[in-house]
């Protein structure tokens, strides 16, 4: 934002855009706030393929299954299916803050690495991956609410209007 002064918390970060117009890089710390944006980004890339695919027909087999996207939520707390993904979410959360809690206090842990890499890509320590990721999660976050949102406002499936 060109009006507002630069963040200055954000610098030298991969994926600095200077955009922080609310300033919570001033009260929080940028690890953690680093480690959300890629949790909500990685959450939302898988959720814009999952809701497409689901549109466009890939299902799983179930009954419970055999909905539209848009009605994925309601079938699901009809049959139960949310107190499983709630049990689920927050079993992931209490882990997932334990290592926020140790990057924080110094283990040197960067944010969003869980040690996990199955097909050794290896973007933890390469700037360039975790610009690539940080840009896409971004764009996943836009592309998910825009989805959901013309699904909803149309009541249409893939591709939406």
């Amino acid at each position: 934002m060109p009006f507002l002064p630069r963040p200055q918390k954000l610098k030298g970060m991969v994926g600095d855009k200077g955009f922080d117009p609310l300033g919570l890089s001033d009260w929080v710390p940028v690890e953690w706030l680093r480690e959300s944006e890629l949790k909500h980004g990685r959450v939302c890339m898988l959720a814009v393929l999952g809701f497409v695919a689901t549109d466009v027909g890939f299902r799983i087999p179930g009954a419970m299954h055999q909905v539209a996207s848009i009605n994925a939520h309601d079938m699901a707390v009809e049959m139960g299916g949310m107190t499983q993904i709630l049990t689920w979410i927050a079993v992931a959360e209490c882990i997932g803050y334990l290592a926020i809690l140790e990057m924080l206090d110094g283990s040197g842990r960067q944010p969003g690495d869980f040690g996990f890499d199955p097909l050794q890509i290896g973007g933890a320590n390469d700037p360039e991956m975790q610009l690539k990721e940080i840009e896409n999660g971004r764009l996943a976050m836009l592309a998910f609410a825009g989805i959901v949102t013309q699904a909803v406002l149309t009541g249409k499936g893939f591709p939406y209007f």
